[in-house]
């Protein structure tokens, strides 16, 4: 899966031959964004926002039109950079609605090149509403809360370079050709860059969830299994290596802190007392640690199951704050799910038994209660940086884990 730096520049430098080709369609179109007509503040017109199709969809990533598209979005992008890319929009200010700047111009020609606004719309410093509707349809298309207004996540993706982009486009296509037409009728798809969830059923994405995926020193791995069990209000049993990292620094900065998170350890001879512990040392990594069910259990209300060699799992958490991050990497390689009573009650729709009221009183009134699922879901977790799923609806996401070979696009602030 992962993408060598001289795989990545290889595809790229494909640029070269369609430069020759393109060059003159090319330079006319930018022409025509550079000369497009001048208007002022007050000046009406009928534009279309965008000349690409609408970024929402029920579209799932896994599809055979996903490829189409992205062939698709690879020949437009060769375009885009045989002649040039697009400019270099300065970052230094906060441009929002209302604002007249001559930075505004120089936005609306790179909104104009990637097709989120229609050159109908003409060049002007002023920031009026079809460059904030422009905007929040790139931000969409990126993964950044549209919210209209320029900030460091925006402007590091309107700068990302064309040719960069162009990569990593041939990079995912390579990913996606490997796993389009293999999937079955229901699945769940877990896009670890993206920090999203797909549950798809009948070539449709049912439920979308925002998540949240492994930190860069502890990765999400990339895996295929089945959803086999549901655990209603589980314990969490600490695996060593976070014992290791977390749970021993803790305990020397707070001899309480596994009372308060209601946390035991266990010994071959029963519950062991902390206090008997000598936390300067290593010694409690080889004993267990289990969490009781409740509100502060690391899994809070349920964990989803499935097999694998990484043992890892999904889960709810009681961190709702974390789905609202923009980056949202905190885990320590398994996948916390917004929403996940959801996500499970579409999981167990083919479980005699347990529709979405037992599921709620079970939540409400029992500990650690095992479902096996009727019908196991098949789950993938998988690396896709860049898709489309719609004329000129291309989307980009951060490599995270600097798997697309490229510096540009890998973000190192997420820890």
């Amino acid at each position: 899966m992962k993408t060598s730096r001289r795989t990545f520049l290889t595809g790229a430098s494909a640029l070269a031959a369609a430069a020759v080709s393109q060059s003159a369609h090319a330079q006319n179109v930018l022409d025509s964004i550079l000369n497009s007509n001048r208007r002022g503040w007050g000046d009406q017109f009928d534009a279309q926002v965008s000349s690409g199709g609408q970024v929402a969809t029920t579209k799932p990533i896994y599809s055979p039109d996903t490829l189409v598209y992205l062939q698709d979005a690879i020949v437009r992008y060769q375009d885009i950079a045989a002649r040039g890319g697009w400019p270099i929009v300065p970052d230094q200010k906060k441009l929002q609605l209302g604002v007249v700047d001559p930075d505004v111009e120089i936005l609306r020609q790179r909104l104009m090149i990637s097709g989120d606004l229609s050159e109908q719309a003409g060049m002007s410093p002023a920031f009026d509403s079809y460059v904030e509707s422009a905007l929040k349809r790139f931000q969409s298309r990126h993964g950044i809360p549209a919210d209209g207004v320029t900030g460091p996540y925006t402007y590091r993706s309107l700068n990302a370079s064309a040719q960069v982009r162009l990569g990593q486009l041939q990079t995912n296509l390579q990913r996606l050709s490997e796993k389009v037409g293999t999937t079955a009728n229901r699945y769940v798809m877990v896009n670890i860059p993206a920090a999203e969830i797909e549950a798809v059923e009948g070539s449709r994405v049912v439920t979308r969830h925002v998540a949240v995926v492994g930190k860069i020193d502890r990765q999400t791995p990339i895996l295929d299994s089945k959803i086999h069990e549901i655990i209603v209000n589980p314990y969490w049993n600490a695996p060593e290596s976070i014992v290791r990292r977390d749970i021993i620094p803790l305990m020397r900065k707070n001899p309480n802190y596994l009372t308060e998170n209601g946390i035991r350890i266990l010994g071959p001879n029963g519950e062991v007392d902390p206090m008997t512990i000598n936390w300067q040392t290593e010694e409690a990594a080889k004993l267990r640690f289990r969490q009781d069910p409740g509100r502060i259990n690391a899994m809070a209300s349920v964990k989803i199951n499935f097999h694998n060699q990484h043992a890892v799992y999904m889960h709810d958490t009681p961190q709702q704050s974390l789905f609202a991050n923009q980056e949202r990497f905190h885990s320590s390689g398994c996948v916390r799910v917004q929403n996940v009573r959801d996500l499970v009650t579409w999981i167990l729709s083919e479980t005699p038994g347990w529709d979405r009221n037992r599921f709620e009183q079970t939540i409400a009134t029992d500990a650690d209660v095992s479902v096996p699922v009727t019908n196991p879901v098949p789950v993938h977790f998988a690396y896709v940086s860049a898709w489309s799923t719609g004329d000129g609806v291309v989307q980009f996401r951060d490599d995270i884990y600097g798997l697309d070979g490229s510096s540009e696009l890998q973000i190192s602030t997420a820890t």
